[in-house]
């Protein structure tokens, strides 16, 4: 599965703490990370990971690229919602693009546990499933 993870400034260090606790699980999908989180990510957890731009700079609207195009199956974004982000349409848009394409979103640490331990059990399995059909029905990308 490819898994997106995000963080607001105030946010890195809770999702710093968060990847580090299910390390084992993470490290068997495929990571995508924005700017500034994926470097830290990658430094203070050892995970491979593709870095997209930083948000401001675009690195949001590339993961809704890979939403719209059915190439990322979850997105763990720890947003902080007490300060004004200069991005905040690319953020909405974001989480619109995972509405729109049923991809599993959580946007605080404990919708991000009920997802990692779903998916360590395999409940996100039908993402695969759909995207299988997809291809068998020649709509695939």
């Amino acid at each position: 599965m490819n898994i997106a993870l995000i963080a607001h400034d105030k946010k890195k260090d809770n999702l710093i703490r968060f990847v580090l606790a299910y390390k084992d699980i993470f490290q068997q999908h495929n990571l995508y990370a924005t700017g500034t989180t994926g470097s830290r990510i990658k430094e203070e957890t050892g995970l491979d990971l593709h870095r997209f731009k930083s948000g401001p700079l675009g690195g949001d609207q590339e993961i809704g690229s890979f939403i719209a195009n059915d190439k990322m199956d979850v997105v763990i974004f720890f947003r902080d919602p007490l300060t004004a982000q200069p991005h905040e349409p690319d953020v909405t848009a974001l989480i619109r693009l995972c509405d729109v394409y049923s991809v599993p979103l959580a946007t605080n640490m404990g919708t991000a546990e009920i997802i990692i331990r779903g998916l360590q059990r395999g409940d996100i399995h039908w993402r695969e499933v759909v995207k299988e059909q997809k291809e068998n029905d020649g709509n695939g990308n």
